[in-house]
């Protein structure tokens, strides 16, 4: 049998860190299943999911730990896979000037209707024509069986009117 375990990774930049954490994986019999990494002000920051035989997780923990030697901060849990049939998956994309508080707002918004954030993605960048800063984000939203899809359109359209930013909710097809 196998345990799921996920990963966080964080330290300063450079080559060499996501060979560190394969080969640390791989010699404990595990499986890199998922990952997310990025550079990040002169940081690598990493999340994965790996799955490794249950009787090997232990030593995976210890040697993921030794890897702050080399300036890595590793945090390790393990994880249930389980999915909720109950819910409907959105993808969520919103652009608009960049300011304080679009986040918090959003995230405040779905949060009150039950709706979790499985993924999110955001950047800034300069508008093509007049420099302005644009925000961009993009989610994956688990929003519940019992929740009114038109109610949380209706809601985020008046949250992006309030933000001055576009907001585009599109059902995704069954995983």
């Amino acid at each position: 049998m196998r345990a799921s375990i996920v990963l966080t990774v964080i330290g300063p930049d450079r080559p060499g860190i996501v060979e560190q954490l394969a080969s640390a994986v791989a010699a404990h019999g595990g499986n890199w299943e998922q990952s997310r990494m990025a550079h990040l002000a002169g940081q690598f920051a990493g999340i994965l999911r790996v799955t490794v035989p249950n009787d090997r997780v232990a030593d995976l923990h210890r040697a993921l730990d030794g890897l702050a030697n080399s300036g890595l901060r590793v945090v390790s849990e393990a994880s249930a896979v389980a999915g909720r049939a109950t819910e409907r998956s959105y993808r969520l994309s919103l652009v608009g000037g960049d300011r304080e508080g679009i986040v918090r707002e959003l995230s405040r918004t779905l949060a009150a209707r039950g709706v979790n954030v499985e993924e999110l993605d955001t950047r800034c960048e300069s508008a093509p024509m007049s420099g302005e800063q644009l925000f961009h984000a993009q989610a994956l939203l688990q929003v519940p069986a019992t929740l009114e899809v038109g109610e949380l359109q209706k809601t985020l359209e008046s949250l992006a009117d309030d933000l001055m930013v576009e907001l585009k909710l599109v059902p995704l097809e069954p995983r």
